[in-house]
């Protein structure tokens, strides 16, 4: 077992209600699992398995949440409404007494133990492409008066482009659109993409 001091830090800062929640999680993982690896990952607790991540667990102001890596696979079911309101498959908790039983819960970890054996992945969300964004008609005749500009506006995929468009109308004001509209054509003119000064860093 990989024990990492920072969940029980985690736990120490939780709020009262959730410090029984997440002492019980953590015990029942590792009764469940005596080679699992407890790390921190996007803040909050992760137990990891031969490298992989097997389960996590989080605490907020009024609920607690657990949940497993390979999601349904592991749990067999479908989230309810409830549970789609949080993280995890679990839904909001805000006693042990919202856990599911213990002998449940082992089984489930290890079934997500086994997934992980066999080498199952979890499957990747799929990702729609978003529309074309609409060129403002302020921008466009800005760029058409710089052949340059145009050039390079329209030789860009539609990620690119649409990241010029967003920033310009995104802008609150008219005098900040305006900036954004004369410093798009600007970069434009010179090959540029939006987020060019990000690129070599």
């Amino acid at each position: 077992m990989i024990e990492d001091p920072r969940i029980d830090a985690y736990i120490e800062r939780a709020a009262l209600f959730a410090r029984p929640i997440l002492t019980r999680l953590r015990a029942i993982v590792r009764t469940a699992c005596p080679d699992v690896e407890e790390s921190i990952k996007w803040s909050s607790p992760s137990f990891g398995y031969r490298g992989s991540i097997l389960c996590s667990m989080a605490a907020f102001k009024q609920h607690a949440t657990f949940g497993f890596w390979q999601g349904e696979r592991v749990t067999g079911d479908a989230p309810s409404a409830d549970e789609r309101s949080a993280m995890g498959q679990f839904g909001r908790l805000t006693s042990v007494d919202d856990l599911p039983d213990e002998a449940l819960l082992r089984d489930m970890i290890q079934k997500a133990m086994a997934l992980i054996d066999s080498g199952t992945k979890p499957p990747r969300p799929v990702k729609h492409p978003k529309p074309p964004a609409e060129l403002p008609d302020d921008l466009a005749a800005a760029i058409a008066v710089v052949p340059a500009a145009e050039r390079t506006f329209t030789g860009f995929p539609p990620g690119q482009r649409r990241e010029y468009i967003e920033w310009v109308t995104e802008s609150k004001r008219p005098e900040t659109r305006q900036r954004r509209i004369a410093q798009s054509v600007e970069w434009l003119a010179e090959g540029k993409r939006r987020n060019w000064k990000y690129e070599n860093c």
